[in-house]
């Protein structure tokens, strides 16, 4: 007899969805083909790259700027990025002194019409819990070693606010076409952590 102590482990991600999917549909409480729907839906609409072409336009043209930081949800509205938990996004913009990262400790809650579906590390409990007690010392493990005199400031999520953050547009990158500018931008760029590099 095997001991009970030991864990038996899950079965794979898919597997289990699978399984799920299955279960739900033959229960009848989701119609056939619906998950598949929901997962395009998220694949090609709640996307990082509609935020990237938010990002691109602030950066080549002012007063979309200016509208942005003063209105997100009305300024990602205009390039047609709207919906479900992007009903009032705020727009924080970086500087060379300050540097801004978002985080949701509660649960795991994105912008989705910009970010799209948050990335397994922004769930997880440490990226949670260390983001808000140490920073700096979480975005250098992440990559992202900022000097000293760069201020951070964490932003947490709420149920009824969402955040972008606007990066820094790098340096090398004047007279690009904004269909440029918006292939180097990352979905970590516009969390926080990570900056544009193009060198």
């Amino acid at each position: 007899m095997s001991d009970p102590r030991q864990r038996v482990s899950p079965a794979p991600v898919a597997e289990r969805a699978r399984a799920l999917e299955e279960a739900l549909v033959a229960k009848e409480i989701v119609p056939e083909g619906f998950i598949d729907m929901v997962t395009a839906r998220a694949e090609q609409e709640l996307s990082p790259r509609n935020g990237a072409r938010v990002v691109a336009r602030a950066w080549v043209d002012v007063g979309y700027r200016a509208r942005l930081l003063a209105d997100g949800t009305a300024a990602c509205a205009e390039l047609g990025f709207h919906g479900p938990q992007g009903e009032y996004i705020v727009v924080l913009e970086n500087t060379p002194t300050l540097h801004n990262v978002i985080v949701c400790t509660q649960c795991s809650c994105t912008a989705w019409p910009v970010l799209g579906l948050p990335p397994d590390w922004y769930k997880s409990p440490e990226y949670r819990a260390r983001v808000v007690r140490e920073p700096r010392a979480l975005l250098r493990e992440m990559g992202l070693d900022l000097p000293e005199g760069v201020t951070i400031r964490v932003w947490d999520t709420t149920a009824e606010t969402r955040y972008m953050v606007l990066p820094l547009r790098p340096p090398g990158t004047e007279g690009w076409s904004e269909e440029q500018l918006a292939g180097i931008v990352t979905r970590e760029a516009m969390i926080g952590v990570a900056k544009i590099d193009v060198s």
